[in-house]
């Protein structure tokens, strides 16, 4: 059990960082445009200072409390992890990461980026530890209105990304991409991550993950 529990969070925690590396390398491609919320992020840090991934715990934590009180119970400690390390991760990462001058350079680094963010959020979804807080946000909006999952995480993503257009975040075809790209390669990562996990916790039943 002890093992199993190891590797869970051990896959939780570097799926998390994999995930905010891709993050920083789209927003460094940031002339293409970024993903819907970190559209908002880097609106909020244009307009308000602080840091993106500041605004990035700062938004998870209005979301996980209100999602809290509107489901009557407290998240997982996986929630408010997420919304924690990946901030941070995002913050250290920017800082390590050079500034990117050119539009080749930054196309590069954004497709990479994409790739590399798709490949973090199946790592870290794999062992089942705790949704992210706009993921608790959707559930909400699915359960209160009774619309599909696609169509709740669509209208949140609009509406992120108009917000954070409006303070001045980068919207491009870039934002698109990552809007439509993101879910497909998940779809590939997540059974790889959650099949590695499982042979290195020698088990063959996923429901040890549940």
């Amino acid at each position: 059990m002890r093992k199993i529990l190891f590797w869970r969070w051990a896959f939780y925690l570097f799926g998390m960082l994999v995930m905010a590396l891709g993050i920083t390398m789209t927003i460094k491609g940031h002339r293409l445009g970024i993903g819907p919320w970190d559209v908002l992020h880097v609106g909020l840090f244009n307009k308000f200072g602080l840091t993106i991934g500041t605004w990035s715990i700062l938004l998870g934590l209005t979301i996980v409390t209100t999602t809290a009180i509107i489901r009557k119970e407290f998240p997982q400690i996986g929630t408010w992890l997420n919304m924690l390390l990946i901030g941070l991760f995002i913050d250290m990462f920017n800082w390590m990461i050079p500034e990117i001058e050119t539009l080749a350079a930054q196309t590069v680094i954004f497709l990479f980026g994409v790739v590399v963010m798709s490949y973090g959020a199946g790592i870290y979804v794999s062992p089942n530890i705790g949704a992210g807080p706009r993921d608790s946000l959707m559930l909400v909006i699915v359960d209160k209105f009774g619309t599909s999952l696609k169509k709740a995480r669509t209208i949140i993503e609009i509406l992120a990304a108009l917000a954070g257009w409006i303070l001045g975040g980068p919207v491009g075809i870039g934002t698109v991409i990552v809007a439509i790209v993101i879910g497909q390669i998940v779809q590939y990562s997540l059974p790889q991550s959650r099949a590695l996990l499982l042979k290195i916790i020698g088990e063959t039943d996923v429901k040890v993950l549940l």
